[in-house]
């Protein structure tokens, strides 16, 4: 069966192999592709305010030779003869150094011939025929937001025979409904194929709760309330847990916040968490030329797993599973439970609906203890009926108790949550989360 090839992995695939017969010998290099085709638009009071095409790539070249190594970044033009250029300079530069660097006690590349392959067949839809159904969604409303899709590209390729190449195609709609006092519901629609069904359920259940701000705040006074926390604000919990939670370097250095998972303490038997490859955003490589690996971080609330990146594998004789160099997950997966999502409000009865969370940090690590502001639209909930907003409240907790005693259910759906950031790229992170229901949240003022 024939494979096509597209332009760009050809294009790709060329400059590797450029760099291959350049090599003198002692030398080996790994090179590092990523590129994008992005359509942004951005939205203001609902309409259409700014909208343009980003196309880039860029590569990161590292040249190893005598147990050193040395590396750089290059932009690159799409341009085959230009590019070969300008990675015969860099290649240049990096000869011109890398004598003068000390051995690196930690370097362990991977020097197996492996490949991987995935592209994205399923286009996503042009931006004209995405923009009625927002426009309509938002008739009437001050809704800002950004709208950013089209295709990522990821590539690997190294002077042992290593190769990989990843597109994926993917859009993210982040937006926030105002209400005429000032307040605002954020909410977010992101995944692989557009849907507008789907869309318009999570459009509409923000209007809905747009609809709630217009009333009075409820004050609550500093102490511990039952809350549900929805995905988009677990999103933020499980980023702090990923903050070198998982790191085989910071367990061993005993740097990490589940230090105390790692010695034998557990989390709730609700929770599950993993890494997992298959499907994801993500390639299934890293820029460090390993292949990934699925791993079982996390099971029945006990740490059962690690992300080792060939660093730490060297430096402390751990079998490696492909982590990134900061071993965070790039693609974590939390189980789903039994509560169904339309009974979450129902299941809480009465205490704090918290949709969005933001300025998470540790205040105490070793304890895995947490501070945060709620955001947006953090509503009072009685009976199981959202009641009135909540002003801004700070929370401090341990996810020892959060994830632990204090987790009374996880939703059943689950939610797929694409990264929003675009600083100096589109990203691949993601994350697949449910809702979850606790006993206790501590707000501290």
């Amino acid at each position: 069966m024939s494979v096509h090839i597209d332009s760009r992995e050809a294009g790709f695939a060329a400059l590797a192999d450029s760099l291959r017969q350049a090599m003198r010998p002692g030398e080996n290099f790994t090179l590092w592709y990523s590129a994008e085709e992005s359509d942004f638009i951005r939205f203001n009071h609902a309409r259409v305010r700014q909208a343009g095409h980003v196309s880039q790539a860029g590569a990161t070249l590292q040249l190893i030779a005598a147990e050193r190594q040395a590396q750089m970044a290059v932009t690159l033009s799409g341009q085959p003869d230009e590019d070969r250029q300008r990675l015969a300079d860099g290649l240049e530069r990096l000869r011109a150094v890398i004598g003068q660097l000390p051995p690196d006690p930690y370097l362990m590349p991977d020097r197996t011939p492996w490949q991987r392959r995935h592209v994205d067949s399923q286009p996503l839809p042009d931006p004209a025929a995405v923009l009625p159904c927002i426009s309509a969604a938002a008739e009437g409303l001050d809704m800002v937001g950004i709208y950013a899709a089209g295709p990522l590209y990821r590539g690997f390729a190294n002077s042992w025979g290593a190769f990989g190449w990843h597109s994926a195609h993917c859009f993210n709609f982040d937006f926030s409904l105002f209400h005429a006092n000032g307040q605002a519901v954020k909410a977010d629609y992101a995944g692989q194929g557009w849907n507008d069904e789907e869309f318009l359920r999570r459009f509409a259940a923000a209007r809905a709760q747009l609809e709630h701000l217009g009333k009075p705040l409820h004050i609550l006074a500093p102490g511990g309330y039952r809350a549900y926390i929805a995905p988009a604000a677990l999103e933020e919990i499980t980023g702090m847990l990923c903050w070198g939670g998982f790191s085989a370097r910071a367990l061993a250095s005993k740097e990490s916040p589940l230090q105390r998972l790692d010695d034998g303490a557990r989390f709730s038997p609700l929770l599950g968490l993993h890494e997992q490859v298959a499907g994801a955003l993500s390639p299934p490589f890293t820029a460090e030329g390993s292949p990934r690996s699925d791993v079982a971080l996390i099971q029945q609330g006990r740490l059962t797993g690690r992300l080792v990146g060939s660093r730490s594998a060297r430096e402390y004789g751990l079998p490696g599973n492909g982590a990134s160099g900061d071993e965070n997950p790039l693609a974590l997966v939390m189980d789903a439970g039994t509560l169904p999502e339309a009974d979450a409000l129902a299941a809480l009865g009465t205490g704090l609906y918290i949709g969005n969370l933001w300025y998470l940090n540790w205040s105490d690590l070793p304890a895995a203890r947490i501070t945060g502001m709620t955001r947006f639209a953090t509503f009072w909930v009685e009976d199981g009926r959202i009641q009135a907003p909540v002003s801004t409240m700070r929370f401090d907790d341990s996810l020892f108790d959060l994830l632990g005693d204090q987790l009374e259910a996880l939703t059943a759906e689950r939610q797929l949550r694409l990264s929003a950031s675009t600083y100096d790229e589109r990203q691949t992170l993601s994350s697949l989360l449910p809702g979850a229901l606790v006993k206790r949240l501590q707000l501290t003022l």
